[in-house]
Formats: C-alpha cells, sequence, structure tokens
C-alpha cells in the first residue's frame, strides 16, 4: 500500500447477504405492466430493490451470463416460487410473462449476447414505446422474429444501440442505472430515430400475426404449417436465402417483409386446399382478422340489412358480434393467460 493510500485509508464493511437482510419479503415490490417480458420486470424488480441486474441473478442463484433472457425461455419451479415468495405476486401473474408454450416459441429469437451486423440478437424495442412509458419496459411481442413494427406507433423496431451498435444488454448491468440505457455506452434507447416500415409491409405484418394465432387456437396440425412457411420467408422474398427468419436482424426483416408485401401471397398459400387457402388470402388483402371482421360486417350491413328492423331495439354492432364470436369459439387466442397488448 503507498503512503498516500495508507493515509487516507479504506473503509472496509463486511456486508451481509441479502437473504439474510430481507428474508421473508423483500422491500420492493412492483407489479407487472401490460405484456412485459419476465427478464424486464426481474430487471426493474432488482433495480427498485437497490441491486444492480447482474448482481441480482446472484440473489436467485444464477451466475453471469444472459440469466434474465433464458428465464423468459422457462422458468424452474424453485425460482417461480421464491419469486411469488417475495414479492406476493401470484404464480399466475408471473408465468404470464414468460414466452414458454405454445406455437410463438418457434418465432423466439435466439439468445446471442453478441451483435452481428446482419444476425438476430435477442431483443427488439420500440423507442417511441420506451419514451411514452412512465416505468420503460419491453414487451413479450418484442422477442418475436414475426414482428419488425410497433402496431401503436406504425414505427419499425430496432434490436441495436444506434451509438455503439450493441444488442440489448440488461441482463449484464453492473450499476443502478434503468433498462432504457444501453448497458455498454449508456445511450439513451429513447432517443433512437424512428425507423420507417412501408405501410404494405406493415398490413402483411399484421395479417401474419392474425394467422399464426387463429391457427393456433384451432390446435390443428396446420399450426406447425403457417409458423414454417413464416419462418421460410427470407427464401421466398430472396432475401439472404438459405437463412431463417429468427436469424436475420430486424432491419433484414423488414426488408424482407416489404419484399413479400410487394408479391402476391402464393407462398403462403401453395399446395393448400382451396378454403384454407381462400381464407389466408382474404386476411392478407384486409391486412389483418379485425380488418376483415369489419369489412364483411359492413357488407351485411349493405346488402342484407332488415326492412322489419323494430325501432325500439338497438341495431347491432355486427363487427363487435364477430369478434365476440371469435374469442368464445378461440379463447386467448391459443395463448395461455391475457392476450398479449398489440405493441
Amino acid at each position: 500500500m503507498t503512503g498516500n493510500a495508507a493515509h487516507a485509508g479504506f473503509a472496509i464493511e463486511v456486508c451481509q447477504r441479502y437473504s439474510d437482510v430481507a428474508p421473508d419479503r423483500w422491500p420492493v415490490s412492483i407489479k407487472p405492466l401490460p405484456d412485459e417480458l419476465l427478464s424486464s420486470w426481474l430487471h426493474r424488480l432488482g433495480i427498485a430493490n437497490g441491486i444492480a441486474p447482474r448482481s441480482f441473478a446472484g440473489v436467485l442463484g444464477f451466475g453471469d451470463g444472459m440469466w434474465s433472457p433464458r428465464l423468459d425461455h422457462r422458468l424452474p419451479r424453485n425460482v417461480a416460487t421464491l419469486l411469488c415468495h417475495q414479492t406476493h405476486l401470484p404464480l399466475g401473474a408471473i408465468s404470464s410473462m414468460t414466452m414458454d408454450g405454445g406455437a410463438i416459441t418457434a418465432f423466439l429469437l435466439p439468445l446471442r449476447d453478441n451483435a452481428h451486423r446482419n444476425r438476430s440478437t435477442w431483443m427488439q424495442y420500440c423507442p417511441l414505446c420506451l419514451a411514452g412509458d412512465e416505468a420503460p419496459y419491453f414487451r413479450r411481442q418484442w422477442r418475436l422474429a414475426s414482428r419488425v413494427s410497433c402496431f401503436a406507433h406504425g414505427c419499425g423496431l430496432r434490436d441495436r444501440c444506434p451509438a455503439c451498435h450493441a444488442g440489448v444488454a440488461t441482463f449484464d448491468q453492473g450499476e443502478l442505472v434503468p433498462q432504457h440505457f444501453c448497458a455498454w455506452c449508456r445511450f439513451d434507447l429513447r432517443a433512437v430515430p424512428k425507423a420507417s416500415v412501408k405501410a404494405a409491409a406493415r398490413r402483411l405484418e399484421r395479417a401474419i400475426v392474425d394467422i399464426c394465432r387463429v391457427e393456433s387456437a384451432k390446435g390443428s396440425a396446420k399450426v406447425s404449417d403457417a409458423v414454417s412457411r413464416v419462418l421460410r420467408t427470407p427464401v421466398a422474398a430472396d432475401v439472404r436465402s438459405g437463412r431463417t427468419l429468427t436469424n436475420l436482424s430486424t432491419a433484414a426483416r423488414i426488408r424482407c417483409f416489404e419484399a413479400l408485401a410487394a408479391k402476391p401471397p402464393d407462398w403462403l398459400v401453395n399446395d393448400m386446399d382451396g378454403v384454407d387457402a381462400y381464407r389466408r388470402w382474404m386476411i392478407v388483402a384486409a391486412g389483418g382478422h379485425d380488418t376483415l371482421i369489419a369489412r364483411f360486417a359492413d357488407f351485411l350491413e349493405t346488402h342484407q340489412g332488415s326492412p322489419r328492423r323494430q325501432r325500439s331495439l338497438p341495431a347491432a354492432d355486427r363487427s363487435a358480434l364477430f369478434a365476440a364470436y371469435f374469442r368464445i369459439m378461440h379463447p386467448n387466442g391459443g395463448h395461455k393467460g391475457r392476450p398479449p397488448a398489440p405493441h
């Protein structure tokens, strides 16, 4: 030790383990936000209790690396029990934040802690959503390769920090910094420039989401058919042929959807029987299932109005009736828990 260091001295304090300080319940508990991803909630939970995400991994019994993104895929029972006990949140509320189970798992972006230029990262985000959040958080839908835009703001999603070109790495954040700041260079992701996506590509994206949701609800073999066709879209669009959708960066997938939107949807209906092929064609042509229902309701109102309708009875909202019928026939759209919010 140098003379200056010896003169100044070092304050050394032996601290208790966090589990010894708060054995019954962590001091702060936060509620999950709409469509929040489990890893996002865990990062916010740790910071709210004064623990950086990298250190919070140790509290849960994990080491370094992508500990929280892995929990999005599979939440061990003992960790779920610990979280329930320490936060007093119901198990269902915690489990509903994961991406485990269902047809959507095929669209999950792979867990990569690097960000090669043309390859996918594990997380996407909408800067405008983060800017509008009281507490910025990451959505479940942003983990899916089938999503390239924000339905709320009409802009393209991002998957990198524009300053250092690194992917989102909140799980490796060693300081008490909110998760909307880049873990490597501290750039505020809310300030990322808006990415443009052609309107036709956004309509195709919404149609793809609806087709997969409808066919997932049916629980038939056609679920895997729709998903596998979407995963092969880079080949159909001649964008980096030989790679599946999950391996492309968000920018490359936007180019893929824009290229496909300019073509007939043959790639989605080839070798299918007439009824199923026609249904997919209609959803793509309408730009989504809800739009198709609304158009069908308008058609019936125009061409099949009843001349004997009693004035004392209010006119039924046929679009709402059809949507309600679909929800009854296909509860939760094939997903567990509440349907995710369209962000």
